[in-house]
């Protein structure tokens, strides 16, 4: 089954009753939990994205606190790779370049200051390198401004 245009769905979606509209909302809700958790984000954080940002830190911290104390690098590296796809979850949710450089500069500067002996693992080695590449390139898409406040922020992580 191909799947419909965009535009066609939303012509189609133009023509329909507030009721129908709510009801196709919720069923795709329904139907994967992605597009719940989307759902939820438009509904009440994407208003106040002060206030996502800070549940964003908070999880990331929480999720470092459980780190805490954990000798075996190899579940470090998953835990990392897991935080680091419900960041990009809430990236690409908030599909603004500044929050999601603002969140894993937050991230790397927590890995950093964990006491996690990332440097005996090349692959947390190459984990922390590639975030901060990714960094990069969402800092330069930044207006100059930004730019400048968020290369402050990351050569304190990198120095």
């Amino acid at each position: 089954m191909k799947a419909a245009a965009l535009s066609d769905i939303k012509k189609e979606l133009e023509h329909l009753q507030a009721k129908e509209l709510l009801d196709l909302c919720i069923s795709l809700a329904k139907y994967k939990k992605e597009n719940k958790e989307y759902l939820g984000f438009l509904l009440f954080d994407a208003h106040d994205k002060v206030q996502f940002i800070k549940e964003v830190k908070e999880e990331i911290d929480a999720h470092f606190e459980q780190l805490r104390g954990q000798a075996n690098l190899y579940y470090v590296k998953k835990s990392l790779r897991k935080l680091l796809r419900i960041m990009g979850k809430y990236t690409k949710f908030a599909d603004d370049k500044g929050l999601a450089a603002e969140m894993y500069i937050y991230f790397c500067g927590k890995l950093k200051n964990s006491g996690i002996p990332y440097h005996k693992s090349q692959m947390l080695v190459n984990l922390m390198d590639g975030q901060l590449k990714k960094i990069n390139s969402l800092i330069t898409t930044l207006h100059p401004d930004l730019q400048n406040d968020f290369l402050l922020d990351l050569e304190k992580i990198i120095h």
